[in-house]
């Protein structure tokens, strides 16, 4: 792997030339996987027994893509897909992108404020939704919802009842004579994917066609995915590991989509994984680790796996060895990014090093590039820690309706700030050091503390409440929350745990709840939540 730098003694790597980018729209390289590997199996859905090859794949994306814009809708209006992995969320994703709809991706454990936020943000003009999740009803939701978005005209839902107001996807997608392909351009926006800021308010980070596409494109070209290989994707699809990594790495290579459940469970994933011969596999830490501690692991036949890819946090020695020696995933990598850079900016090789792969992110991916700068702009010197910072194709084209979020985040030399800390070796390695906004990562869930503090500040009762992350051996970090009651007000741990319930998603509640008379702060009036977790911890080990 060729990688350059401007100035070896920098903190500043240019990724290498190759594989060229491809200059095409998701539908048009959907077409030609299709055309190629018509025969094959394109999307292995386990627990609705759908076993679709690229050809009748593509005969019901084109059918949903033709009933779409026959409802009225319109290339660069919003569509919301908001369900569990299932057959019907990858129609979805590429009926939308045959169309020219901007997928607006939304996470099956929002609630009420969550989901009214993401779908006003945006605009969207449809949604497809499955009727529930878990204890979650998606149909009353949006019927709750439906006098606050006027927009909202077009409600589909995949399941098999009758729904007042909302039409099935099978009877939609059956009734629809194709119009004219639409024309566009793969730097058209295609998906918009909501990230929480620091201010509060998640944000929609869009990407375009060429974005995702190539990025799926290029992660699949360093774990070698070919046409031959079967991808087992337990992850979520509304997130970038799944529809890029996964659904669109399948579309660039012909490699088939094999989803285990409708989301993670460690038991059918390797029943996923044994039935279906899948070479490759994708999770998060905490998934590999559930699924090397299930019971009956050992009955389990895992021996066509081959590759992989971990990513969300870091992945502990002894995970990674077991995965690659008890699971065969020799070639298994670590990968990093965000969703701002569609995902993937660094990625480890099949044939590096146990050290590299879990001490480093590995090296940068091509046609990116990537620097280290100080507080003052100024690029580190290599091994130096700083602030990661990614330009090239893959930077988003900003965040939907927020121009100020935007300029924030993407400098005036188009370089795409992380707020990571980081640092780069002398062979290129990355090696992510801390953060420096306050996120949280809880089982490859990323979470900003501001938003669930503003959240709790409506309770009538808060005065005040800061968040942050403490160590968690399961999930990596669970989210922690010191409140100060108003006076004269009891609360308890319950009482937060009720209050947020059904309001913000489940992996935002508080797991641990200390109340506080007052924070640690600076002389200047800065919150010091560094002495909130030590303390939190002291008190956890006592």
């Amino acid at each position: 792997m060729n990688v350059a730098s401007p100035d070896p003694a920098l903190s500043h790597v240019v990724g290498a030339g190759s594989p060229a980018l491809l200059e095409c729209t998701i539908g048009e390289q959907f077409d030609r996987t299709a055309a190629r590997w018509g025969d094959r199996d394109a999307l292995v859905v386990a627990h609705q027994q759908v076993r679709w090859s690229w050809a009748e794949l593509k005969r019901r994306v084109d059918a949903l893509a033709a009933a779409l814009l026959a409802r009225g809708l319109e290339p660069g209006d919003r569509i919301g897909i908001w369900a569990p992995n299932c057959a019907e969320w990858t129609l979805t994703q590429f009926a939308a992108a045959r169309a020219g709809l901007v997928l607006v991706t939304i996470n099956p454990a929002y609630r009420l404020s969550e989901l009214e936020h993401a779908l006003a943000k945006v605009g969207c003009r449809a949604i497809v939704t499955a009727p529930g999740h878990r204890d979650s009803d998606f149909i009353a939701m949006l019927d709750e919802l439906a006098p606050r978005l006027p927009l909202l005209g077009v409600r589909i839902h995949t399941g098999v009842e009758e729904r007042a107001g909302f039409l099935r996807l099978a009877d939609l997608a059956a009734s629809a004579t194709p119009p004219a392909s639409p024309v566009l351009s793969n730097r058209d926006p295609i998906n918009i994917q909501f990230t929480s800021g620091t201010t509060g308010s998640p944000k929609g980070a869009t990407l375009t066609h060429r974005n995702i596409l190539n990025n799926a494109r290029q992660v699949a070209h360093r774990i070698a995915l070919g046409a031959d290989d079967r991808i087992c994707i337990p992850v979520p699809l509304y997130h970038c590991f799944g529809m890029v990594m996964g659904n669109l790495a399948a579309a660039c290579t012909g490699a088939a989509m094999v989803y285990p459940a409708e989301s993670f469970d460690p038991a059918q994933t390797l029943a996923a994984v044994a039935d279906e011969r899948c070479t490759a596999l994708y999770g998060v830490p905490t998934m590999f680790i559930a699924m090397l501690e299930h019971p009956q692991f050992v009955g389990f036949d895992l021996s066509s796996l081959r590759t992989g890819i971990m990513a969300g946090s870091p992945c502990p020695e002894v995970t990674m060895r077991a995965v690659m020696e008890r699971m065969h995933m020799r070639e298994v990598t670590i990968a990093y990014g965000m969703t701002e850079t569609s995902p993937v900016s660094f990625q480890s090789d099949i044939d590096d090093p146990l050290a590299e792969r879990v001490g480093t992110v590995g090296r940068v991916q091509p046609h990116l590039e990537v620097r280290i700068v100080d507080p003052d702009g100024h690029t580190c010197p290599r091994g130096v820690a700083g602030e990661l910072c990614t330009r090239g194709y893959a930077v988003m084209q900003g965040y939907w309706g927020d121009a100020d979020a935007t300029r924030a985040a993407i400098d005036a030399d188009g370089w795409m700030h992380s707020g990571d800390l980081a640092t780069i070796d002398a062979r290129g390695y990355c090696r992510i050091t801390g953060r420096i906004k306050d996120m949280i990562i809880r089982g490859g869930e990323n979470i900003y503390p501001r938003e669930i503090e503003e959240f709790l500040l409506r309770h009538p009762a808060i005065a005040d409440a800061q968040v942050f992350g403490i160590p968690d051996d399961r999930y990596g970090e669970q989210v922690c929350a010191w409140i100060i009651p108003r006076s004269g007000h009891a609360l308890t741990a319950e009482d937060i745990t009720g209050f947020c319930s059904g309001k913000i998603a489940h992996f935002k509640i508080p797991h641990t709840v200390r109340f506080v008379v007052e924070f640690p702060m600076t002389v200047t009036g800065k919150v010091q939540k560094y002495l909130m977790r030590e303390t939190t911890q002291a008190e956890a080990r006592s």
